[in-house]
C-alpha cells in the first residue's frame, strides 16, 4: 500500500491521501483511498435508516479506511442535537468496523468528547481535522487520545504542544499541496519538511491499522 500523507482532502483525484466523500457520491477509483460520512453541514436532519445502511455498505469497501467526516458545528448546519445524534451513529459504526473517525469540530470540543464518552465509545479513535484551536483546546483533545490534523492555517502553540506521534497534516479544500502544509509545520517545529511528511504518514498508518 502506498503511504498516505494527506489525512483529509476533498480532491477526488488526490493520491497519497484520504479522500472524504458523502456515501451517496462514493465512486472509488483504482489506487485511491477514502473516508465516508455525512458532513454536519449537509442536511443531516433528513437522514434515514437507508442512508445509514448505505454508509455502512460504503464503509465496508476495501478502499475505505476511516469514517467521516462527521461531527458538530455550532456555526452552521442542523440543530446541534441532531448533529450529535448523527455523530454518535458514525462513532458506533466506527466501533463495529474498528476504524478511526475524521471529525469536523467547530466550537464544540467539549460536546464532541462528552458525546463519545456518554455513548460508551471512548475507545474509538478520533482524528480532529482542520485543527485551528489554541494550546488549551489541543491539550483537551490530546488528553482524550485524539490525533490532531493540521492544514495550512493553524495555531502555532497548538502545533508545539502536539506530540510527534499524534501529529497529522492535511489539505482539506485549500488550494495548496500537502508539501506546502508540511513546510509550514516544519518551520514551526524546526524540522525538515520531509521529516514532517514521514511523521504524518507513519502516524496515519498507525491510526488506520495499515502498518
Amino acid at each position: 500500500m502506498t503511504s498516505i500523507i494527506d489525512c483529509h482532502t476533498h480532491r477526488l483525484d488526490a493520491a497519497q491521501a484520504l479522500i472524504a466523500v458523502n456515501p451517496r457520491e462514493f465512486d472509488p477509483q483504482p489506487g485511491l483511498w477514502y473516508t465516508v460520512g455525512f458532513h454536519p453541514w449537509h442536511d443531516v436532519d433528513r437522514l434515514t435508516d437507508a442512508d445509514f445502511d448505505l454508509l455502512e455498505q460504503c464503509a465496508r469497501h476495501p478502499q475505505v479506511l476511516a469514517i467521516g467526516e462527521t461531527g458538530l458545528d455550532r456555526l452552521r448546519g442542523a440543530a446541534i442535537d441532531i448533529q450529535g445524534q448523527v455523530f454518535v451513529r458514525h462513532l458506533q459504526l466506527a466501533a463495529i468496523l474498528d476504524m478511526p473517525v475524521v471529525v469536523h469540530c467547530v466550537r464544540a470540543v467539549q460536546e464532541i468528547l462528552t458525546l463519545r464518552q456518554r455513548a460508551g465509545l471512548a475507545g474509538v479513535t478520533m482524528i480532529i481535522h482542520g485543527m485551528r484551536g489554541n494550546e488549551h483546546v489541543a491539550r483537551m483533545l490530546l488528553g482524550a487520545g485524539c490525533y490532531l490534523s493540521f492544514g495550512h492555517l493553524f495555531n502555532t502553540n497548538a502545533i508545539t504542544v502536539t506530540p510527534h506521534d499524534r501529529l497529522l497534516i492535511e489539505t482539506d479544500e485549500a488550494d495548496v499541496g500537502i508539501g506546502e502544509v508540511a513546510l509550514r509545520v516544519a518551520d514551526v517545529l524546526g524540522l525538515p519538511p520531509s521529516a514532517i511528511e514521514d511523521i504524518a504518514s507513519s502516524n496515519l498508518s498507525q491510526c488506520l491499522n495499515t502498518k
